[in-house]
């Protein structure tokens, strides 16, 4: 036998309470697993497609046509919405984290003439590409953005509405309005908002296009489809101006989900052999989130990140973030520095937190798609056990009688 006959990948269970992936429901998982071996052309997997892309415009409020997904990751769908960036074009990116920043190098890379993608192919150096960096921790408000609308007068402005890389929410009224008073296109990184705050896309109406992804909010397998949707005004722009791409061209893509000439057609038509697999787990994972409602699930992910938030800080942690579906934190001044073997010694044991992924280092605990009292007293348990171990002093038994006091009263007033 070959020395490259590798044994089985036998792959743990996780506890993934990080920014995302997130835990994808077992309904899904189901889904995905039963799903037959068809052709891509089966009708069941063509009126799939045809219900997704139904399904997605009522997820994201829109009447947006061009709303469908981009198989692959987050990043394909990013990537689906930079590619009308020419370059050249003037745009200005606001970045507040880590993720905001790759949105940037991103954006530069698109925006970056021949010469100067030439001199630094990897980092290049875009005239044409404003960055306001605002600084770790802190939200990108109205005012920043208006303010740099105003001087700089761009073609696109770019910003994330979630940055998991620093926990923030930012400002995207006061983008959007901004946006339509200086007559820019708003393009909106919504990877970590989509499917965890309510929110109807299609009332941000200076935002031309939106990216999200499949593994956060909409919590379905990383590798099926990343939503995008694109008003009119975005689409008659890249008729005019094309994009280098053919792959992630918003206009072909859409065709291959029955979006034609700006219209739908009646029946699924030819595409790029999308699995039934991927198109049956991602069908599931709209029907969860649609029969869940946007509504609720933005509430109960409020209430559930209040009560790990009342748990952590009771540890004596400072919280830094102001999202609903991951907490951004520094340990107690006696742990501070420890950060990183915190992190490491709890994914040892199988319980997936993270870092920050830049500085200053923090300690990033999410609860994508752990909405129950159950799920949240475990998170807190093991952090509170793994603080102990490193020498803190934790009250375990008095955090999980506040958790539960926390989840009593929510029963009580029901």
């Amino acid at each position: 036998m070959s020395n490259m006959i590798f044994a089985p990948l036998e792959i743990p269970h996780t506890l993934a309470a990080g920014p995302g992936p997130g835990n994808t429901d077992p309904r899904v998982l189901e889904r995905f697993a039963s799903a037959g071996t068809a052709d891509h052309m089966q009708p069941d997997v063509l009126r799939g497609m045809i219900e997704c892309k139904l399904m997605l415009r009522e997820v994201m409020g829109t009447s947006n046509v061009h709303t469908f997904g981009v198989a692959g990751t987050g990043w394909s769908g990013l990537d689906m919405m930079f590619s009308a960036v020419m370059p050249g074009d003037k745009v200005v990116v606001f970045a507040n984290g880590t993720f905001s920043g790759i949105d940037g190098l991103t954006v530069r890379m698109k925006a970056a003439t021949a010469d100067e993608l030439r001199a630094n192919p990897l980092d290049p150096d875009a005239a044409s590409v404003t960055l306001i960096d605002v600084p770790h921790g802190q939200s990108v408000s109205g005012e920043i953005v208006e303010a740099a609308l105003s001087e700089h007068k761009p073609k696109w402005a770019v910003m994330a509405h979630w940055e998991t890389g620093s926990g923030r929410v930012n400002d995207i009224r006061g983008f959007s309005d901004a946006c339509e008073r200086h007559g820019v296109m708003g393009l909106i990184d919504a990877v970590s908002s989509l499917g965890v705050e309510d929110f109807r896309i299609d009332d941000f109406p200076g935002v031309a296009g939106w990216a999200s992804c499949p593994q956060k909010g909409i919590c379905c397998l990383p590798l099926t489809y990343a939503p995008v949707s694109f008003t009119d005004r975005y689409i008659e722009e890249l008729r005019k101006t094309g994009c280098r791409t053919f792959v992630h061209n918003p206009i072909l893509e859409a065709r291959h989900w029955g979006i034609v000439d700006g219209q739908d057609v009646d029946k699924g038509t030819y595409h790029r052999t999308h699995s039934p697999y991927a198109v049956s787990a991602f069908h599931e994972a709209l029907r969860i989130t649609l029969q869940h409602g946007v509504r609720q699930r933005a509430r109960d992910y409020a209430f559930h990140e209040t009560a790990l938030r009342e748990a952590v800080t009771a540890m004596g942690c400072k919280v830094t973030s102001n999202m609903t579906s991951l907490v951004v934190l520094n340990l107690p001044d006696s742990l501070a520095g420890r950060e990183m073997e915190l992190v490491q010694s709890c994914r040892a044991q199988g319980f997936g937190i993270w870092p920050t992924l830049s500085e200053p280092v923090q300690v990033r605990i999410g609860i994508l798609n752990l909405l129950t009292q159950e799920a949240i007293t475990e998170i807190v348990t093991r952090f509170a056990h793994a603080m102990q171990d490193m020498g803190a002093d934790v009250d375990i038994p008095a955090i999980q009688d506040q958790l539960t006091r926390h989840f009593d009263t929510a029963i009580a007033a029901e």
